[in-house]
C-alpha cells in the first residue's frame, strides 16, 4: 500500500510526534508498504510564535496539491493540525479523497495555558478539523473517551510503544557528585508541561531537567538549585534514564507521555499526577506511583522494584501500534483492529 503522512511536525524538533511517526514508519516499512511523508523541510517557514522551535510553513497548499497528485497514494495520513494538515485536508475535501487523522497534542488546553483563550472554542475548531476524516486516531482509551465525550465522531485507538533495546537497564551514573536520590524530568521545557511543579517539590536529593524548550531561561533564574543538563539526542537520553531514582512527570495536559515508557523501559519508576496519559500507561501496574500529592508520589516510587518497573513497559510494542495504525488507514476493513498493546488501568488506591 502506498501511504501518504502529512506533518507539521518532523525533525529537526525532538517531541512525541516526532518519535511516534518515525517508529511508525519504521514498522509500516518492515511491513512492506511503501510510506512517503510531506513536512516542513520543503517549505518556507517562519518560527511559531511563543514557540519557534516549530516552523509553520508558509502558503503550502499549491505545493502539497502537487504533491499528493504526483504520488498517487492509497492511504493518507494527516498527523497535525497545522498548515500542512490544513493544506492536505482541503485538498482530500476537494477530490473526495478519505483521509485519516491523529490528535497527538491537547492544542486547546495549551492554548489556553499560553493566552486564556476558553476551550470551548479551540475545541470547537478542532472538531472541524478532525470530524471530516474517516477516523481520529488517538493514543489513550481515556483520550478516545474524552474525545467523543466531546463531539469527535469515530475515534480510534492507536496505541503507543518503546524502544526496549535502545532503553534497557544498565549502568547507573552518578551524573555529578551530588547524593541520591535523583528525580528526573525529561521532555520539552513549556509551560503546558507544569514543571514547576515538580521543581517548587521539597525533595530529598537533586532534581534534574534534561530538555529545552521556551521556559528555560525563566526556570534557571528562579530554581538556581536544579540541574538543568540542556538536550541530548535520544541514544544519550539513556544515561539519564538510568540514573535516575524516580522520573517525575508532572503534566496534566499530555495525550501519552512517551517519556513515561522511556524511563520505565530503563528500570526506573514514575511519580505523576492521576491524569490521562499517567493513569493509561502508568496506572494501577506497579511501574509509577500517581498521587494528587505529586511529592509523596515522587517519595513512594523511590520504594518500587526496578525489575518489575521493566518488566511492565516490555508489554508495549510499536510493531502492535504499528499494526492499529494500519488497520485504521482502511475504513471498510471488516476485521476488528488488533489489539492495543495497552489498557486502562484503574486508579491506584
Amino acid at each position: 500500500m502506498r501511504i501518504l503522512i502529512v506533518t507539521d511536525a518532523w525533525r529537526p524538533q525532538v517531541n512525541g510526534v516526532v518519535r511516534t511517526l518515525t517508529e511508525t514508519i519504521r514498522e509500516l516499512q518492515s511491513f512492506g508498504h511503501e510510506v512517503e511523508m510531506i513536512t516542513p523541510q520543503s517549505f518556507a517557514t517562519l518560527p511559531c510564535p511563543t514557540y519557534p522551535d516549530i516552523r509553520l510553513s508558509l502558503f503550502p497548499y499549491r505545493k502539497v496539491a502537487r504533491l499528493i497528485a504526483a504520488y498517487q497514494p492509497e492511504a493518507i495520513h494527516i498527523a497535525t493540525e497545522g498548515p500542512l494538515g490544513l493544506a492536505a485536508r482541503r485538498y482530500c475535501l476537494r477530490n473526495g479523497q478519505a483521509f485519516t487523522t491523529a490528535y497527538h497534542t491537547r492544542f486547546p488546553e495549551y492554548i489556553h495555558a499560553r493566552t486564556r483563550l476558553p476551550l470551548s472554542i479551540s475545541y470547537a475548531w478542532m472538531r472541524r478539523f478532525h470530524n471530516a476524516s474517516s477516523a481520529i486516531m488517538a493514543p489513550t482509551q481515556s483520550i478516545v473517551d474524552a474525545l467523543a465525550a466531546r463531539g469527535f465522531n469515530k475515534v480510534v485507538l492507536w496505541s503507543r510503544g518503546v524502544d526496549t533495546e535502545l532503553f534497557s537497564p544498565g549502568p547507573r551514573d552518578r551524573l555529578d557528585e551530588s547524593e541520591p536520590p535523583r528525580f528526573v524530568y525529561i521532555g520539552r521545557v513549556a509551560v503546558e508541561k507544569n514543571i514547576e511543579a515538580f521543581l517548587k517539590l521539597d525533595l530529598p536529593g537533586s532534581k534534574w531537567v534534561v530538555g529545552d524548550g521556551p521556559l528555560l531561561a525563566k526556570l534557571k533564574k528562579h530554581y538556581p538549585e536544579v540541574h538543568f543538563a540542556g538536550i541530548f539526542p535520544q541514544a544519550e537520553l539513556v544515561r539519564f534514564y538510568r540514573a535516575a531514582d524516580v522520573f517525575v512527570f508532572p503534566s496534566l495536559t499530555d495525550t501519552f507521555g512517551l517519556v513515561l515508557l522511556e524511563a520505565m523501559a530503563c528500570g526506573t519508576p514514575v511519580a505523576a499526577f492521576p491524569v490521562a496519559g499517567p493513569l493509561d500507561v502508568v496506572g494501577d501496574s506497579g511501574a509509577g506511583v500517581l498521587r494528587d500529592d505529586l511529592r509523596q508520589a515522587c517519595l513512594e516510587a523511590m520504594q518500587l522494584d526496578r525489575q518489575h518497573v521493566r518488566a511492565v513497559a516490555e508489554r508495549f510494542s510499536w510493531q502492535a501500534a504499528a499494526r492499529q495504525f494500519e488497520h485504521h488507514l482502511r475504513p471498510n476493513a471488516s476485521h476488528p483492529a488488533p489489539e492495543a498493546n495497552i489498557r486502562a488501568f484503574d486508579h491506584p488506591q
